[in-house]
């Protein structure tokens, strides 16, 4: 694939990543069942907080990506990683971000109307535990981890280094405020999934 084209498709994807991983699913919760599966607010809680990192974080991988796309000279700004910047990388990267965004993809749909964007304390979801689910308690998490790790060797420099490494810690805060969550409403049933079923994968 030519760099110019690279150059254009990247933007299309994040959007496109976007809107698979988190619009879409919402959308489709919401007209199911009523429910607005957003649940982070501006509380001054560890939960929102959180929601305002990956909002921050999530914003300055699309300007990070659209800055390469569009200007040459002011992605230069984001300190490219020079010895990152072959074929083999950039190739690898390339697969990396489909695959994972694939992932999602089937993890969405094991999830279905349980789909929730933070946690809700207002309405009860079931805990699911199969398809993906059964191999990792926190697949679409994972799934975004490692898109962001794709992306990184895809377009590797300084920014989206730390944003991998950002988005990696705040991610592993929610999923622990997540877990206390659900050994709270589902009692015996998550520890027994927790005792079958790792983390990650």
């Amino acid at each position: 694939m030519s760099e110019q084209i690279i150059k254009y498709y990247y933007p299309i994807y994040v959007i496109v990543f976007i809107g698979i991983a988190f619009i879409l699913p919402s959308v489709r919760t919401y007209r199911k069942t009523g429910i607005n599966p957003v649940t982070f607010s501006n509380k001054d809680t560890a939960h929102d907080y959180s929601g305002f990192m990956m909002k921050l974080c999530t914003f300055l991988l699309v300007t990070m990506v659209f800055t390469f796309s569009l200007s040459e000279k002011a992605y230069l700004y984001f300190v490219p990683i020079s010895y990152l910047e072959n074929n083999a990388v950039s190739i690898l990267g390339f697969v990396v971000i489909h695959l994972a965004l694939l992932w999602i993809i089937i993890a969405q749909i094991h999830m279905g109307v349980s789909w929730r964007i933070g946690i809700d304390e207002t309405n009860k979801t079931d805990l699911i535990t199969n398809g993906l689910f059964s191999i990792s308690r926190n697949p679409i998490f994972l799934g975004i981890l490692v898109s962001i790790l794709g992306l990184f060797l895809a377009l590797p420099n300084a920014l989206s280094f730390a944003l991998l490494l950002a988005i990696y810690i705040v991610i592993q805060v929610q999923v622990r405020l997540e877990e206390e969550f659900l050994k709270r409403t589902n009692e015996s049933g998550y520890s027994q999934y927790c005792s079958n079923v790792r983390r990650w994968i």
